[in-house]
């Protein structure tokens, strides 16, 4: 019996698990003092009544014999399915019902869908980069190359033809940079992708917050992108669904590869190895995108762009260069002193009590930067640029 030793090559604490042992420390050592958490990004407002009306009804079809559900489809309920198909019909996105895949989160499905692709694969990432996709390739044992992203090309780094790639991620709206592609620039990833036959993970877990008609809610805006691109999608930012469990994958039928059809062969992988969302959930996620949904939603995004906006303006007024804000929940910064990002996580903390995420965590390309989030309460958010604008202007 031998155990994977692929998780050799991984860092044996999470990012976020280190960041929470550090505040840990620190607030046991001053309980007096008040930590203002601007770090995870995990939402801080409820579901909306929508979702909340229609969890309950589902429950209570629970308990009655004739409404009662079991397992359902591996790919996840018609009515689900439909909402969703509707809603990419919004950036006029046309999609087949069974294009769409229900599951428990983009992150879920980010790790699965490698169960597809041949491991002798090289995955390309830029760096810095959202850990999932690096360690869940170095798990499996698959080379991994970099896409440099740096504040000379604004954190989106573009296609390199001298670069041979299988497997292409790309995030846009950036995590953890808040960086953007326009539809310009993804029209060149997706003409490489195809040129070089690889295929692209698309994860837009936070095309929600796109307000710019320059940039794409998704990577089939794109012609060209059906032939090369998986696009993954959550609910956790656009409803609140971080605890509650809910996402999505698109897989178009035009996508193979080796006399293999990725849309077939997902749903060969799901039937095996996942039973689907609950029933419940799955009720609440439709209720996401009916009218009355969409409205109450709108109202909480705008409550975090607005808290987005807050720091923005507080790094806009002690001439800080960052990236995000803007179009993106994120807001990525430079450290101010040539400070490296734990150097400088370790100084807001101990002088201003404000958590965020060291960039460094995210790659080689991440040191020397930070990160924030808008998800917090605009209290606490208000108060955190309050105290960090001080300690900048000095």
């Amino acid at each position: 019996m031998n155990f994977n030793t692929n998780f050799n090559d991984i860092e044996n604490n999470y990012l976020f698990a280190e960041v929470a042992l550090r505040v840990k420390a620190y607030s046991e050592k001053n309980p007096d003092k008040k930590v203002l958490k601007l770090g995870i990004g995990d939402v801080t407002l409820p579901l909306v009544p929508a979702v909340i009306d229609a969890l309950h009804k589902a429950v209570d079809e629970m308990s009655k014999q004739e409404s009662f559900k079991g397992y359902g489809p591996y790919e996840g309920y018609d009515f689900l399915r439909t909402e969703i198909l509707n809603y990419y019909n919004n950036f006029g996105v046309k999609l087949d019902l069974d294009e769409i895949f229900v599951s428990d989160g983009a992150k879920s499905d980010l790790g699965n869908i490698l169960d597809i692709f041949s491991k002798d694969n090289v995955v390309l990432v830029p760096d810095p980069v959202y850990p999932v996709y690096v360690d869940t390739n170095l798990m499996a044992g698959r080379k991994i190359i970099y896409a440099n992203a740096t504040s000379d090309n604004g954190f989106l780094p573009m296609p390199d033809y001298s670069v041979n790639a299988d497997i292409i991620y790309i995030c846009s709206p950036n995590n953890p940079t808040g960086a953007s592609y326009t539809k310009v620039q993804l029209k060149q990833w997706v003409d490489y992708a195809n040129a070089k036959n690889a295929i692209i993970l698309y994860d837009a877990a936070y095309e929600c917050f796109i307000e710019d008609s320059n940039l794409a809610r998704s990577v089939f805006e794109i012609k060209g992108a059906e032939t090369c691109a998986i696009e993954f999608c959550s609910l956790s930012k656009i409803a609140g669904f971080t605890g509650t469990r809910c996402g999505y994958t698109v897989i178009p039928h035009a996508l193979e590869r080796d006399n293999l059809n990725a849309n077939k062969t997902w749903l060969r992988r799901q039937s095996t190895k996942f039973n689907g969302v609950p029933y419940i959930v799955q009720k609440g996620a439709a209720a996401v995108f009916s009218k009355q949904g969409m409205q109450q939603i709108k109202q909480n995004l705008a409550y975090y762009k607005h808290n987005a906006k807050i720091i923005s303006d507080c790094l806009d007024d002690c001439g800080v260069w960052y990236t995000g804000g803007k179009n993106s929940p994120y807001v990525w910064f430079k450290c101010p002193d040539g400070m490296s990002s734990w150097q400088f996580f370790d100084y807001l903390l101990e002088n201003c009590q404000v958590v965020g995420t060291p960039g460094s965590g995210f790659g080689k390309n991440g040191e020397g930067f930070f990160r924030l989030t808008a998800f917090g309460s605009e209290e606490v958010t208000k108060e955190a640029a309050t105290r960090l604008k001080k300690l900048l202007k000095r």
